[in-house]
């Protein structure tokens, strides 16, 4: 059974990174690139200390880096541990494919999707009752995984996996600030 998924995964990769087109390369580097997005950090951030009282902002804040640092950790040491090539280091398939970035650690899961979905889903989180349309910002990590796949360096199951783990790490670390989290004069977290 992993054996089809993998093989699956492969093809699906290969599939997928066929479809791009040269003329695009430098829209999907730009996009997997992460200063790329410095600004819609800051946005984040701005828009939490703009919306909410600066103590509960700051609760929030810290949060978000307490979540950024497990995250890059806990994507890490499962790369390790699961040592899976990046497609661009799989001398079986690298001739196959469009290669537009070369890393060398390894694949499973995408640090790219679970970093952009877990804070992504913190901020929505912590946003959705001010912003109606805060779930737009899911574009951005949209975008941000499928890029991985454009570029050379994932396979889709890294990308859903991650995104996986992204989305259940910012939900878990919202309700970890629940419990932290400053409290309204009603006496009831916001």
């Amino acid at each position: 059974m992993l054996d089809r998924i993998l093989q699956w995964d492969r093809e699906a990769f290969i599939y997928l990174n066929g479809l791009g087109i040269e003329q695009f390369d430098a829209f999907w580097a730009a996009v997997t690139d992460i200063s790329t997005w410095i600004p819609l950090f800051l946005l984040f951030f701005l828009l939490i200390l703009r919306l909410f009282p600066i103590r509960q902002g700051l609760v929030m804040g810290a949060t978000t880096v307490l979540l950024v640092l497990f995250i890059l950790w806990f994507t890490e040491f499962t790369k390790e541990f699961v040592a899976r090539l990046r497609p661009n280091n799989d001398a079986e398939i690298n001739t196959l494919i469009r290669i537009l970035r070369s890393p060398t650690n390894y694949s499973f899961f995408s640090g790219h999707a679970s970093s952009s979905f877990s804070v992504t889903t913190l901020m929505v989180l912590f946003l959705r009752n001010r912003l109606r349309w805060a779930y737009l910002f899911y574009l951005w990590p949209l975008l941000f995984a499928l890029s991985r796949i454009y570029v050379g360096v994932h396979y889709p199951v890294d990308i859903l996996v991650g995104a996986i783990v992204g989305l259940l790490t910012g939900w878990g670390f919202y309700r970890l600030y629940l419990l932290i989290a400053p409290y309204t004069p009603s006496g009831r977290p916001v």
